[in-house]
C-alpha cells in the first residue's frame, strides 16, 4: 500500500513519522476512518465536518480545505487502486518541540486498506463497566487519537469471547462501545444512547437514523440502562468499516427482523453514493 505521509506519498513500509511528532507522542490529534466503495467515499462530507469541527474545538488550524483534503484521499485510493475499502486521514499538532521553528504546523497522515473479513452472522457484545478504563469523553465528542481505554477494553471483550464491548457508566447507562456505536429495538422502537452522554455521533449512525425514519420506525435518542437489555427484541452495532452487524450476548437471542431491513437498506445507499 503506499500512504500519504505529510506531503510525500510513500510505501508502507517506509511511512514513517517522525518521533517528535505530537500524536505519537502525545495522542495529540485527531483522525477520521471512511469506507470508500467503488472508489467514491461515503458520507465524506460529514466526515469531513466533524473533523473541523474538532479540530476548532482543539484549536488546531490547517491550511488545507475541504476539497483539498478530498483530493488528497481520492489520489491515495487511486494510486493503490482500490475499489473498495478503508481510508483513514490523521492529523496531528505537528513537532512537540517547543523550540523547534515548526513547532505547532500540523502533520497530516493517511493510510489505506482493503476491507477486512465482516461477520456474516450475529456477533457476541459484552457489557463492561467504562469506569474502569480511562475512557476520554468532550463536550461536544471529538475523534481523538487518544484511544487507550478503548483498546484495553477491546482486549478484556475478546478475553471473554466477544466481539466489542459495550460499555456502560457510573448509573449503568449504556453509553457506546469502544469503537462503535449500539441500537436496539423493541416493540418497532429504535432506541440509541443519547449524545447528551458524551459519546461520538458516529457518520453510520446518523445513516442508521435516516433509515429508520424512512421506514416509520420510531426513534429515541435516550438514557438506557443495563438493567433493561434483556427486554429488548433486537440489537445491533454499526461503524464506518462494519456498516452494522447484528449483534447478542449471553442468555439473550433474537430473530433480528427490523434489524435486517436496515441493514439491507443501508448497505444499498452505501452501494448508491
Amino acid at each position: 500500500m503506499q500512504y500519504y505521509i505529510n506531503g510525500k506519498f510513500l510505501s508502507s513500509s517506509k511511512a514513517n513519522i517522525p518521533f517528535n511528532d505530537s500524536g505519537f507522542l502525545y495522542g495529540d490529534g485527531l483522525f477520521e476512518t471512511m469506507r470508500f466503495d467503488d472508489k467514491n467515499i461515503f458520507s465524506y462530507e460529514k466526515h469531513i465536518k466533524r473533523l473541523f469541527q474538532g479540530l476548532s474545538i482543539i484549536n488546531l488550524e490547517i491550511s488545507e480545505t475541504k476539497e483539498s483534503l478530498l483530493n488528497l484521499l481520492n489520489k491515495v485510493i487511486h494510486i493503490n487502486n482500490l475499489e473498495s475499502g478503508i481510508i483513514r486521514l490523521m492529523i496531528t499538532r505537528g513537532d512537540s518541540n517547543k523550540t523547534s521553528p515548526v513547532f505547532n504546523m500540523p502533520c497530516i497522515y493517511i493510510s489505506i486498506k482493503p476491507f477486512y473479513a465482516i461477520p456474516g452472522k450475529p456477533v457476541k457484545v459484552v457489557y463492561l463497566d467504562e469506569t474502569n478504563y480511562p475512557i476520554i469523553r468532550f463536550t461536544p465528542a471529538i475523534k481523538s487519537m487518544n484511544y487507550i481505554g478503548n483498546m484495553l477494553s477491546k482486549r478484556d471483550c475478546e478475553k471473554q469471547g466477544g466481539y466489542e464491548p459495550v460499555f456502560y457508566n457510573k448509573d449503568k447507562i449504556i453509553t457506546e462501545c469502544a469503537i462503535r456505536n449500539i441500537f436496539f429495538i423493541k416493540n418497532k422502537v429504535l432506541y440509541t444512547p443519547t449524545l447528551e452522554l458524551g459519546i461520538l455521533s458516529g457518520v453510520m449512525r446518523e445513516a442508521v437514523l435516516n433509515i429508520a425514519d424512512s421506514l416509520d420506525i420510531a426513534i429515541k435518542e435516550t438514557y438506557i440502562h443495563y438493567n433493561d437489555i434483556n427486554t429488548m427484541d433486537e440489537a445491533f452495532i454499526s461503524s464506518t468499516g462494519i456498516g452494522l452487524l447484528a449483534c447478542y450476548w449471553d442468555v439473550w437471542k433474537s430473530k433480528y427482523h427490523y434489524t435486517n431491513l436496515i441493514k439491507k437498506e443501508l448497505f444499498k445507499r452505501i452501494k448508491n453514493s
